[in-house]
């Protein structure tokens, strides 16, 4: 099984990258998640899945262990396979897969195209028992700073603020002042857009 890969990043796509180790080149699955991770960089350490079938060897690569960890879940449920794994990996961050199967939120799973509601209450029936113990409380230490988050976003998008620069701004402020409330989230961001 390869595990890992360190080595020089010789090509990178959106959904693909090939990494030399040793003057060995190997093309790895990737997620978009790691895709903006490894971008800038020019050696990389690249934690890696690889599935054995019968017409070939497919390495799935991720920037982080939780990342794997996640995917490796993900495709134990049954009905979801590497493919849809990495869809719900390049859509969702770790940390709201993980919010969503603790919380039992099957329409944020839903927002991921191709998983339908059927599909999303089975990861979560399969996969709520299974998350790391300290993944879960940290995501629920945190939750009262996503939900102040969530409802500035909204607030901003109702201004016609685009989300991804309004999250990317607000992400910054919350890692300087984590317990900040919705009003001062939005007014914070306002002023730094």
């Amino acid at each position: 099984m390869i595990t890992q890969l360190r080595g020089k990043l010789i090509e990178i796509y959106p959904t693909n990258a090939v990494i030399d180790c040793n003057g060995v080149g190997y093309w790895v699955n990737i997620s978009l998640n790691t895709y903006s991770t490894l971008e800038q960089e020019e050696l990389v350490t690249i934690f890696t899945h690889l599935i054995v079938r019968e017409d070939a060897h497919i390495l799935y690569g991720f920037a982080t262990k939780l990342e794997r960890e996640i995917f490796q879940k993900l495709i134990s449920v049954n009905g979801v396979g590497p493919a849809s794994g990495m869809m719900i990996i390049s859509t969702l961050s770790s940390k709201e897969i993980a919010t969503a199967i603790a919380g039992e939120d099957a329409k944020l799973l839903q927002s991921v195209k191709g998983i339908g509601a059927k599909t999303a209450q089975r990861i979560i029936i399969d996969l709520k028992d299974k998350l790391d113990q300290n993944l879960i409380l940290d995501i629920n230490s945190t939750s009262v700073k996503n939900k102040s988050k969530n409802e500035a976003l909204s607030a901003l998008e109702v201004l016609g603020i685009p989300k991804k620069s309004a999250e990317k701004i607000m992400d910054k402020i919350l890692q300087d002042q984590p317990d900040a409330d919705v009003e001062f989230l939005v007014k914070e961001t306002l002023k730094k857009i």
